[in-house]
């Protein structure tokens, strides 16, 4: 379980391919990977994976294929720059909103402009997610817990704040560039059960 809140960027090291399984290694600081441990979970990009390779200044994890086809990995590349966030510690503020590090689905960025110290970004509104994705409901974009400030049937958008736009990867997307999203836990729950309702 995460909360939203990157810690630190860090970059693709190495990519080993076998079919839709793939290594992959990443650089982080060693503050982050202090007490890092292999079987340990870390969220990339808003995806939860396990390590199973740390080296003092790097850690390795293994993305499956059903990982691989929801989420941006397909498209990875060396010296891709990613969100990191360690699991989240119940000793501590829970200050984004629960994420659970599964990714949904990806989507594109449909729109990029600045509003005062916002910049707002306006992304395509995946149609398998309709109902899940609704104005001021939270929403993880690369893991990042935001708030969705406008949706329609077509697109929604999110703002970020400067500290938002410095400290991740969102600041340096561009039109057409690709994103993994996670839905709100209990947006999901509600949706499931509307589902079950029995219609009169």
């Amino acid at each position: 379980m995460f909360t939203g809140l990157i810690q630190e960027t860090g970059k693709i090291t190495r990519l080993v391919s076998s079919g839709r399984t793939i290594l992959l290694t990443c650089q982080a600081s060693s503050d982050l990977l202090a007490d890092y441990k292999v079987g340990d979970s870390m969220a990339i990009n808003g995806v939860c994976l396990t390590a199973v390779k740390k080296t003092e200044q790097t850690f390795t994890v293994e993305i499956m294929p059903e990982t691989y086809q929801r989420t941006t990995f397909s498209k990875a590349k060396i010296a891709d720059e990613v969100n990191l966030e360690r699991a989240l510690a119940f000793n501590g503020r829970i200050e984004g909103h629960f994420v659970a590090g599964h990714a949904d689905t990806t989507t594109r960025l449909a729109e990029k402009r600045v509003l005062e110290n916002a910049l707002i970004l306006t992304f395509d509104y995946p149609q398998e997610l309709a109902g899940e994705i609704i104005p001021q409901g939270s929403i993880a974009i690369n893991g990042v817990s935001l708030t969705v400030t406008g949706a329609n049937a077509r697109r929604f958008s999110v703002g970020l704040i400067p500290h938002s736009k410095d400290q991740t990867n969102l600041g340096k997307l561009n039109r057409g560039d690709l994103v993994n999203i996670e839905t709100d836990l209990l947006g999901k729950y509600l949706k499931a059960q509307r589902k079950e309702q029995p219609h009169e």
